[in-house]
């Protein structure tokens, strides 16, 4: 995360001075520049479709059931996380749409967790007797 990124996202989206100047970030109880929540969920959001969205049958998801900041992302820190299946079961109002729960955490080059996601994916399943070649 860029000091750059950090300052661009939040004029735009979260004008807060701790996510707009470095003096009154480092001021604040996160101790720099730091990102906004939002954006680090929205770079959460980029690395999850990079990572299995791109290329699956994705058909959005109904919400979001937790969303946590756990440490502040701060300029110069380097994402990467993982994404773990909680559950999955077949629609019951839709035998077409699995309905995938899954849990997201975000963690910094030092491999502390600095966010947390648990949400829901809808996913069209293959047709019955259809070539699974692709995967």
């Amino acid at each position: 995360m860029t000091a750059q990124e950090i300052v661009a996202f939040a004029a735009e989206f979260d004008p807060q001075p701790m996510h707009l100047d470095e003096v009154v970030g480092s001021a604040s109880i996160l101790g720099g520049l730091a990102a906004s929540g939002w954006h680090t969920s929205a770079v959460m959001m980029r690395m999850l479709f990079e990572a299995y969205i791109d290329g699956s049958t994705s058909e959005g998801s109904p919400g979001v059931d937790l969303m946590e900041w756990k440490r502040p992302v701060l300029a110069g820190d380097t994402l990467g996380g993982y994404c773990e299946v909680l559950e999955a079961r077949i629609s019951r109002s839709r035998p077409d749409i699995g309905i995938v729960r899954l849990r997201a955490e975000v963690t910094n080059q030092r491999g502390e967790t600095v966010a947390v996601c648990e949400y829901i994916n809808m996913l069209r399943l293959a047709a019955k007797g259809a070539d699974h070649a692709d995967g």
